[in-house]
């Protein structure tokens, strides 16, 4: 038995004075309403209604009863209300993990007005280049370059982003040619440290993949560091294309090989929202997430933030 329905069913029976009556309101026949109220007695060994065929009358059980009921459905509507109220309310702690480049590059470019707009939330947002557990270490939200294979999550992929072979222009000015693959040998190449094994790049020109050995000249974990060696004329690297897009804009950077899609890792790229997988989305996280999906691109083209 569904003892809140009984009830609720209880009192509507009371205040139609009838089971028809109660019936229309809760979409159910007369008999259906007659035998909630049935079990609802039943189970509490109390008659609360004097039957008889002209009319339906409160026993003196059913008089206490019906109040009690009254308070207990209200008491029930107010927590229901108020577990709304907090789950559309955009405030409390949000703790995300981001990789480094695209925090920086995106989130904290887009913080402040995002703060603006939602003064009660306090983001609390950590970056490093290893793949958080977000139950275990108590992230809400964790960006990454790759879909997560791990059960119980849920992927939102933000929005594409390839990856861009550039150079600066004083570094190219001195540099060999650079027209297909092979020629990268000649270079020096700025490359992203991922393990103590050689370092491969992949070229695909429509269904055709190649994938070589890249000699490397400098190598670090963290893509800022390859960004500052590459605007300096160190040579030549491997980044986002969200990071490198306005650079390429003001002509401070220069793309190579625009024909080919290279990739240091998979072509399936982009920036994927990772969460745990919960029956509804927290208020503070489905806004936060639709205001970098839709801020993303204009910050990344020094655009303005909408905040409204």
């Amino acid at each position: 038995m569904d003892k809140l329905r009984a009830m609720e069913l209880f009192v509507a029976t009371a205040e139609t004075g009838s089971f028809s009556g109660a019936g229309r309101l809760y979409g159910l026949s007369p008999a259906s309403v007659s035998r909630h109220v049935n079990d609802l007695e039943a189970a509490l060994g109390v008659a609360l209604l004097h039957r008889s065929t002209r009319a339906l009358g409160l026993t003196e059980g059913g008089e206490t009863y019906l109040r009690d009921a009254r308070d207990i459905l209200a008491s029930v509507k107010a927590a229901d209300t108020a577990a709304s109220a907090r789950l559309d309310h955009v405030g409390g702690v949000l703790r995300v993990h981001s990789r480094t480049m695209f925090g920086v590059s995106v989130l904290a470019k887009l913080q402040p007005a995002f703060q603006r707009l939602y003064p009660d939330l306090v983001v609390d947002l950590h970056l490093s280049e290893r793949q958080v557990r977000l139950r275990e270490d108590g992230f809400d939200l964790d960006f990454r370059i790759a879909p997560p294979q791990e059960s119980g999550l849920i992927r939102r992929r933000l929005f594409e982003s390839r990856r861009i072979l550039v150079a600066a222009p004083a570094y190219l000015d001195s540099a060999p040619p650079l027209v297909t693959p092979s020629d990268i040998a000649q270079h020096a190449c700025l490359t992203y440290w991922l393990s103590h094994e050689q370092v491969y790049w992949r070229f695909r020109d429509g269904q055709q993949e190649e994938e070589i050995h890249i000699p490397t000249a400098f190598s670090s974990n963290n893509g800022l560091v390859l960004l500052e060696m590459v605007r300096n004329g160190r040579g030549l690297a491997l980044l986002d294309e969200y990071t490198v897009a306005e650079d390429i804009a003001k002509g401070d950077l220069v793309e190579l090989l625009p024909h080919l899609r290279i990739t240091n890792a998979t072509f399936e790229e982009g920036i994927f929202a990772t969460y745990l997988q919960t029956p509804f989305v927290p208020a503070k996280l489905r806004h936060y997430l639709d205001f970098v999906s839709a801020n993303w691109a204009r910050v990344r083209g020094g655009g303005r933030v909408q905040t409204g």
